[in-house]
């Protein structure tokens, strides 16, 4: 009988789940809502029992489940060990595998929510038929996650692939989420784009549409498709520090693509013309072959990474 896999992806409002067949193909995908009271202590039992819930609907039994792979917001090492917590989950430091599996008798594999993303779209996305490949989320904040020769890197502590938290410029005045300054989350995540455009427009009153409604990352490249002078130069710099900073990436892990996700690549191909010119311009010479596309999956990258730690050897 075929094996099948569940991919759970863990947010701090929802937990989204799906359920895969050994191919890879997505069979059913829900949602439950994310209980973080009394420290999340109700998290997995519930992702345990909806789990558990769908194995009957499916008639499915423990053996027909190859296992479980799930990907929660904070630094997981390469043994599913949640390193540091998951503040907004209430979670601190525990074993995930072997805490849902008290609840449920098969294999769980765990890792952080960025890294699995990753692996999804490694798996069935933007990154299909490569080994070496870099994600990049761009949203409220800079996601990162890295596979090398077709395995996570997770790194010691679980926080590899934080590439939102690389220094980029001296002399920043205001403070990252991660309480340094400079980092590139500050610049290339939404919020980031919004900091630039604000500055922009302080400096001058060259006339432009971003000076007439809300400035949002949406709203500059909207300008930026029609033509606006002053939003090209906002994404010039966004470009300049994105591609900077992922040709420093490059000189580390060295790979064939990077698939750019999250909110702010709605934008489309136009965000990367501003971002594949100074990755080259900044790379070293051996890694400027490096690709640029899209990621494919959407909020579904995480039940399939999920589900890939399971289906699909990671090492």
């Amino acid at each position: 009988m075929s094996k099948y896999a569940f991919g759970v992806d863990v947010g701090g409002t929802t937990v989204k789940l799906g359920l895969f067949d050994e191919r890879g193909i997505l069979t059913d995908k829900w949602e439950i809502p994310t209980n973080t009271e009394d420290q999340g202590a109700a998290i997995l039992p519930d992702v345990a029992k909806s789990i558990l819930d769908k194995m009957e609907e499916k008639s499915l039994k423990e053996e027909d489940v190859a296992g479980i792979g799930i990907g929660v917001p904070g630094p997981v090492d390469n043994k599913g060990f949640l390193v540091g917590g998951a503040v907004n989950l209430g979670w601190g430091a525990f074993d995930i595998p072997k805490a849902l599996q008290a609840y449920i008798k098969v294999p769980v594999k765990a890792a952080n929510d960025a890294n699995v993303a990753a692996f999804g779209e490694l798996w069935q996305g933007g990154g299909k038929g490569y080994e070496n490949m870099v994600a990049v989320t761009l949203g409220t904040g800079v996601g990162g996650g890295i596979i090398v020769d077709g395995r996570l890197l997770a790194g010691a502590t679980g926080a590899g692939g934080e590439i939102g938290h690389l220094h980029l410029q001296d002399g920043e005045s205001e403070s990252c989420n991660c309480k340094n300054k400079g980092c590139l989350e500050q610049y290339a995540s939404a919020t980031g784009i919004v900091r630039l455009a604000k500055r922009r427009l302080a400096e001058d009153e060259k006339s432009s549409t971003l000076r007439e409604g809300e400035i949002t990352a949406k709203a500059v490249f909207d300008a930026v498709k029609a033509g606006d002078g002053v939003a090209i130069e906002i994404a010039e710099r966004f470009g300049e520090y994105l591609g900077k900073g992922l040709a420093i990436v490059a000189a580390v892990v060295n790979p064939e693509v990077f698939v750019i996700g999250g909110g702010v690549s709605k934008a489309g191909e136009i965000l990367l013309t501003f971002v594949e010119p100074n990755f080259k311009k900044y790379a070293f010479p051996q890694c400027r072959g490096a690709k640029f596309v899209l990621a494919r999956l959407g909020n579904d990258a995480g039940i399939y990474g999920a589900a890939a730690l399971v289906l699909r050897q990671n090492g």
